[in-house]
């Protein structure tokens, strides 16, 4: 596996070993030794999820203000722009970004830590996106970030139409929004 750093220092980009021939390909998606070791941080891994979304649909920006998870985030048909950022008012980078697109053919998957919202919008007729996290989903706790704030400045591929969720349409400015220390 190689990790390739983004302008944030704790969000990666993981691209696995892929083999592949005339049959098809075969990667490994996930090692924990190999994931410990390579970004050298211990995470335990609580909960998978899987979701599928049409083109133009945007889930976030979203994160948990107590039990805040980590997620290690891949899309495995489909294209997605994947976006971390950073809401950590302790940070040097608090309020800055990170955007990846995410395909079925680069097999990229993004590590996005602890105190980061994350959100990403299907580029491709539709997306299966499925991510690890480091903590059980705790609906009480989970927060969101108005995805096109212009204070976070995030550069979204342009799309015709985006579809959020009622969730998402209401979400918090970044300047009004709960973050952590």
């Amino acid at each position: 596996m190689e990790v390739i750093d983004t302008k944030i220092a704790e969000v990666k980009i993981l691209q696995p070993k892929v083999f592949g021939d005339e049959r098809g390909f075969f990667l490994e998606s996930f090692n924990h030794a190999q994931f410990e070791q390579a970004l050298g941080i211990e995470r335990g891994f609580v909960q998978d999820n899987h979701s599928r979304s049409a083109k133009g649909v945007l889930r976030g920006l979203h994160y948990q203000i107590e039990k805040p998870q980590g997620k290690l985030v891949r899309v495995v048909q489909g294209r997605v722009f994947d976006v971390a950022v950073d809401v950590r008012r302790s940070s040097a980078t608090f309020g800055q970004w990170v955007g990846v697109e995410l395909t079925a053919e680069n097999h990229r998957q993004l590590w996005v830590p602890e105190g980061f919202a994350h959100g990403f919008l299907v580029l491709s007729q539709s997306a299966d996106f499925l991510y690890k996290t480091t903590e059980y989903y705790a609906p009480e706790y989970e927060r969101g970030i108005f995805w096109n704030d212009s204070e976070l400045a995030i550069a979204w591929p342009d799309m015709q139409s985006i579809q959020l969720s009622e969730k998402d349409r209401s979400a918090s400015l970044f300047s009004n929004a709960e973050t952590y220390p």
